[in-house]
């Protein structure tokens, strides 16, 4: 059977937010294509739920917070990402509730996006390996924030705080998803999304004995090109698009 042929992502759109639960969630696959959505002038902010400190085994989270924020900052930079924000949510057991929905939906009242990325909320990766709890509820939170931070009565203390309700969010965009819509050329973000990904060394060489930059360059090379039998031959980062 033909996959499914993929829909270019929608272009008209000026300002992103970013959510997602952990320093390297984006670099594990959007990041490709948030280095051709800078590259056209448009702005991405990061938000990530946690700063990552339960990530590292050999490293407590009090040593561990500050570095993997620290990559994540330079790992954003590399993709033209300039604001990185963290709501202290703690790595590992970060719970779905209107507490992380009021979280995300305030930084959508602040930073008012016509677009909303996030990563994979269902229960597994294409039904073969168990998502975590982490990415599922800010996947979730995330989807729902965005109704949230239209609606002034939902949560008022935001308004209150100055956060004025924004309704302005066009599309939701979860990357990986086994459920892809749309998709990103990746052929000019590529490199850079294997340098993006590269920033979290300390990460990564407690992940894998493997040279880092071999494996951050095969990892994103696959899923790419993996995709490209949907996108006209041509190497994609996917989303499942959600309009609002």
């Amino acid at each position: 059977m033909t996959p499914q042929r993929l829909e270019p992502m929608p272009g008209d759109w000026q300002r992103a937010l970013a959510v997602v639960a952990h320093p390297d969630d984006l670099e594990y696959g959007a990041a490709a294509a948030v280095a051709e959505w800078t590259d056209g002038g448009r702005e991405v902010v990061y938000l990530l739920a946690s700063r990552g400190e339960a990530g590292i085994d050999t490293l407590p989270p009090e040593e561990c917070a500050p570095v993997r924020e620290r990559e994540q900052r330079a790992s954003a930079a590399v993709v033209g990402v300039r604001t990185v924000e963290f709501l202290d949510h703690r790595d590992g057991v970060i719970e779905y509730g209107t507490g992380l929905r009021r979280d995300i939906a305030a930084a959508i009242r602040r930073h008012r996006p016509e677009l909303v990325v996030t990563l994979n909320h269902r229960d597994t990766w294409g039904g073969v390996a168990w998502n975590t709890p982490d990415h599922r509820a800010v996947g979730r939170a995330t989807l729902d924030a965005v109704a949230d931070a239209g609606n002034r009565w939902i949560f008022p203390e935001l308004g209150e705080q100055g956060l004025q309700p924004w309704d302005g969010v066009r599309w939701t965009a979860v990357a990986g998803s086994d459920r892809p819509t749309h998709a990103v050329d990746a052929t000019a973000g590529l490199e850079r999304s294997v340098r993006s990904l590269l920033e979290h060394r300390t990460y990564i060489e407690a992940l894998t004995q493997e040279d880092p930059e071999r494996y951050c360059r095969t990892f994103l090379t696959g899923m790419v090109e993996a995709a490209a039998e949907q996108f006209g031959g041509r190497p994609a980062v996917t989303f499942e698009v959600f309009a609002h």
